[in-house]
């Protein structure tokens, strides 16, 4: 009898030590039956009271834990890794048993017991109306996986608080992602200077923007617009991202428009980006009035002003190019909150206004508008009228260089093979008669200068039609040269287009030091360009008086032109 009790204790203690494990191991699968928890994070589930003691004691058996209350979020909640209870890293908790049929049952129980207002311990059970358990399982490609991760506190192991003010935004992301891509986050995490801390202050950045490269470098996705391409250009350029650099460019390419182009201009200068810098400058050309009158033209810092006005491009008579200068000299004395008088104004162009190209006007054109507008100074007015009034043309510091509003390439055409020795010149011009056989537009004549040493030559161009007699283009000018027997070169106001198979009369009237001249002239000369073939010029002897320059030797080596 002794014997059966001594059993009898033994089999109850045996049975009470199995009713303590018993939560932990064989429990277990009875709450599987009636709300089973995914595998992984069974023991991570507790009451609606976030973790702390549950209201009724019995509860804890239907949780499957044998403690009072589990207050530490869990680590490691994921099917399949054991769990432990964070600050106590010794106290392991079993992972649950998963086979095929149960995973189901698993992700079914969840959803019940989230229904009951279950939560995971220290985790969002739910992310954008997602369950947070096996959301992996739903992505299908790598794309999808990181683009969940975006802009996601899950698994978030840095924090940037981006912008400034009332409209900062705290962003969180995850350093191995950025750092794969851009080289500048992979230095501020794996350096040897890497940041400890895992917030991140960018007060420079837009936080649209911020999120954009972000999107980008999570999901290669470009999300951009006319509100956000400048900001995101910045913030590429800042974080070494040269991809999506590329596709801002790319969109302010396409929506560049003569109303922009002067805006854009001044960022692509800020961001040394010079291919926009070429095309913005390219809309200028084409579009020259209507760039000058957009409201950005008067936004411009000075350099981009000066690096506009130095073009020989521009599509726009010069009294309409000074008085767009005046527009913004006004806006530029209002943003240095000077007082609006002429003085002023001529200090906010500074130096510019010697870009101007007064020579190129009229006299009536430069009567009615920079002689009156006090900008100039009296001195330079004299000057001016002297040069529109005199032959010959006394120096002035205004450049008389044409503006050529035709884009693309400048080519010339020489006729003759060797230069000799002496020219002179009396008042007489000298004429050439010449043809081509596809349409043109001549911009320039190519001149021979002085023999003996530098000087300098007053001289009037002119184009004439042979037909009619009418002169197509004039200019009274004058050139330097340095002594040698190179070409040089003298310039229309404006291209004159000419026509194929038409003849015209190129004529120079010089007035200086006896010069080389040209022999050996040929009588067709063929011009091969890379886009529009070749283009074939004739020459011919020009009746009358031409000073003996002929088809053989003589005077106007050159024709400047463009296709």
């Amino acid at each position: 009898m002794a014997e059966l009790n001594r059993n009898a204790d033994a089999n109850a203690s045996n049975q009470n030590r199995r009713e303590v494990r018993e939560p932990l191991h064989l429990n277990q699968n009875r709450a599987l039956d009636d709300a089973q928890p995914p595998a992984g994070i069974a023991f991570a589930i507790v009451g609606g009271n976030n973790g702390n003691a549950p209201d009724n004691p019995g509860d804890e058996v239907a949780a499957g834990i044998n403690q009072p209350a589990v207050r530490a979020p869990v680590v490691g909640a994921v099917a399949g890794v054991v769990n432990r209870v964070a600050g106590n890293p010794l106290h392991l908790v079993p992972r649950a048993q998963v086979a095929g049929e149960r995973a189901g049952r698993n992700v079914a129980a969840l959803d019940r017991i989230q229904g009951l207002g279950v939560g995971v311990i220290g985790v969002r059970p739910v992310v954008e109306g997602q369950p947070l358990y096996n959301w992996q399982a739903t992505k299908v490609t790598l794309k999808e996986r990181f683009q969940f991760l975006f802009n996601n506190e899950l698994q978030a192991d840095v924090y940037f608080l981006v912008g400034r003010g009332v409209t900062s935004q705290r962003i969180p992301a995850h350093r191995f992602v950025l750092s794969v891509g851009s080289a500048v986050f992979d230095a501020m995490f794996n350096s040897i200077l890497a940041t400890q801390s895992n917030e991140v202050e960018v007060p420079d950045v837009e936080p649209a923007a911020f999120l954009s490269l972000l999107r980008f470098l999570y999901t290669d996705e470009v999300l951009i617009g006319p509100e956000t391409v400048m900001t995101t250009l910045y913030t590429a350029k800042k974080y070494a991202v040269p991809a999506l650099e590329s596709h801002c460019v790319d969109f302010l390419k396409k929506h560049l428009s003569s109303d922009n182009a002067f805006m854009l201009l001044t960022q692509a200068r800020l961001f040394d980006e010079p291919q926009l810098a070429t095309l913005c400058l390219e809309c200028i050309d084409k579009h020259t009035r209507e760039a000058l009158s957009a409201d950005g033209f008067t936004d411009i810092d000075y350099n981009t002003l000066v690096n506009v006005l130095e073009r020989d491009t521009l599509g726009l008579r010069e009294k309409d190019i000074f008085s767009a200068m005046e527009r913004w000299a006004e806006a530029e004395c209002n943003r240095q909150e000077l007082p609006m008088s002429k003085e002023n104004k001529r200090k906010a162009l500074g130096d510019s206004i010697s870009l101007v190209r007064f020579p190129l006007m009229n006299v009536e054109e430069f009567a009615q508008g920079p002689a009156q507008s006090g900008i100039l100074t009296d001195r330079e007015v004299v000057e001016l009228f002297l040069y529109f009034t005199l032959n010959p043309k006394p120096r002035v510091r205004f450049s008389d260089r044409a503006r050529c509003s035709i884009t693309g390439k400048e080519y010339s055409v020489c006729r003759f093979l060797d230069v000799a020795e002496r020219w002179g010149y009396s008042g007489t011009s000298d004429r050439i008669r010449f043809s081509v056989n596809r349409k043109i537009y001549l911009v320039g004549l190519g001149l021979y200068g002085a023999i003996l040493s530098p000087s300098d030559y007053q001289v009037n161009i002119q184009v004439v039609s042979a037909d009619s007699g009418t002169v197509l283009g004039q200019n009274d000018t004058g050139f330097s040269c340095d002594g040698s027997d190179k070409t040089f070169r003298v310039m229309f106001k404006r291209p004159i287009e000419i026509k194929p198979n038409q003849v015209y009369i190129a004529c120079a009237t010089l007035n200086g030091q006896d010069s080389y001249y040209g022999t050996q002239g040929q009588r067709r000369v063929t011009k091969d360009t890379p886009n529009d073939g070749q283009i074939v010029f004739t020459f011919t002897f020009a009746p009358g008086n031409n000073n003996g320059t002929s088809v053989e030797d003589g005077q106007i080596p050159e024709l400047i032109y463009y296709t």
